[in-house]
């Protein structure tokens, strides 16, 4: 082979088609809104791509619903925009913006048929006939109801009104759907089954979505994105598992997933609790200061031995305080105890929080099978190490 001809083919194996980037759907920018003298979103800004899904997720009034409300149309804001595939749509109504929302009692209409209630945005959009029948026919077939078309929403189960819902949304062809805490009213058995066809259905046809939830395993399932609002402000924005592994701030930590957040100081590349138990870290500083550490139960290692799980960062010795079993997990609260052995090392000059007492109490999480292969009993002693930890 010529060495021409090697050359050209060593360019092939090695081209990478560029990424392409996606087109972005909807653009909040610094959206305000306040309700007398009380601001409700602070300056909120996101993006969600064409076919990606966005989960706004808080505790009740942090502003998620505000943040619905302002981009549907249903309420106006103080300060901010919006843009949905490029236009500006504030100054739009709800009905010119092309947004299908639904809602958590779904609003549908109890003396129409399926069909009907599916059909309706075309028919006051004023689409002919037999145009209506051929999408109501394509959707429900898409949503598994085409043998249901004649019922009424009562005569419906909860997930099946979900579903009609949602193909009254699509009817129209919408460039966005929001999603208002619409799975929250069905039992946990329907909720999980129908947030993964959901889920499937958006990939498929490419929707970009907004949902709204306070369910944290909700917001992990349905998220491309997750968005976490507090008291207006958004905290942190990125994918489930940045947002989960990497947290930017202890309420971050504290609300999405259990988090143990324990105060520390720092000094000279050691870092150690106010007990003096210690974890070790790559030399930072020699000036001493105080921080937080965060870490998940599920890095936490607990041993009844001290040798057993050196290569692990030490954090002290505990005590079994409580052990609960929740069939794949249990869950074991220990508690931490001071530490006078010589062995370990220690910030001697650290000095004492007030509000932070020595005796500390974490949660671990462990697997049936660490459960099984070492067993605990409540007030046991334990050696506890950390697989993973962050310091704030």
């Amino acid at each position: 082979m010529s060495q021409t001809r090697l050359s050209e083919l060593r360019e092939i194996q090695t081209y990478v088609e560029p990424a392409v980037e996606k087109k972005v759907a909807l653009s909040v920018r610094d959206l305000s809104k306040w309700y007398g003298d009380e601001q409700i979103l602070d300056n909120v800004s996101f993006t969600i791509a064409e076919g990606e899904s966005l989960v706004l997720l808080g505790p009740s009034g942090s502003g998620k619903s505000t943040t619905l409300r302002l981009i549907a149309g249903l309420d106006t804001p103080d300060g901010g925009d919006v843009f949905l595939s490029g236009r500006h749509i504030e100054h739009l109504r709800a009905r010119e913006r092309n947004i299908g929302v639904i809602f958590q009692n779904y609003a549908l209409f109890p003396r129409m048929t399926i069909a009907d209630n599916i059909s309706f945005g075309l028919r006051i959009r004023g689409k002919r006939k037999k145009q209506r029948q051929e999408v109501v026919e394509k959707l429900l077939n898409l949503i598994g109801l085409a043998d249901q078309r004649d019922k009424y929403p009562s005569q419906l189960s909860g997930g099946q009104q979900q579903r009609v819902a949602i193909a009254r949304a699509l009817a129209y062809e919408p460039e966005l759907l929001l999603f208002d805490e619409s799975f929250s009213a069905l039992d946990p058995q329907t909720r999980t089954g129908l947030r993964r066809e959901i889920r499937s259905l958006l990939q498929k046809l490419k929707v970009p979505a907004l949902f709204i939830t306070h369910d944290q395993e909700e917001a992990m399932e349905l998220g491309d994105q997750i968005a976490i609002l507090n008291k207006g402000r958004l905290e942190q924005i990125g994918t489930p598992q940045e947002v989960y592994n990497d947290p930017q701030s202890e309420f971050v930590a504290t609300f999405l997933g259990a988090a143990n957040v324990i105060e520390m100081c720092r000094n000279d590349g050691f870092i150690a609790l106010d007990c003096r138990q210690c974890l070790t870290l790559p030399p930072l500083d020699s000036r001493m200061e105080r921080v937080k550490a965060i870490f998940r139960p599920e890095d936490v290692l607990l041993s009844p031995t001290p040798g057993l799980a050196e290569p692990h960062d030490h954090l002290g010795l505990g005590e079994i305080q409580d052990i609960a079993f929740t069939g794949a997990t249990e869950i074991v609260k220990v508690k931490l105890q001071r530490l006078n052995q010589s062995g370990y090392s220690s910030v001697s000059d650290c000095p004492p929080s007030p509000d932070q007492p020595c005796d500390l109490i974490i949660k671990a999480l462990r697997t049936k099978w660490e459960a099984h292969r070492v067993p605990l009993k409540v007030g046991e002693p334990v050696s506890v190490w950390l697989r993973d930890y962050k310091v704030l």
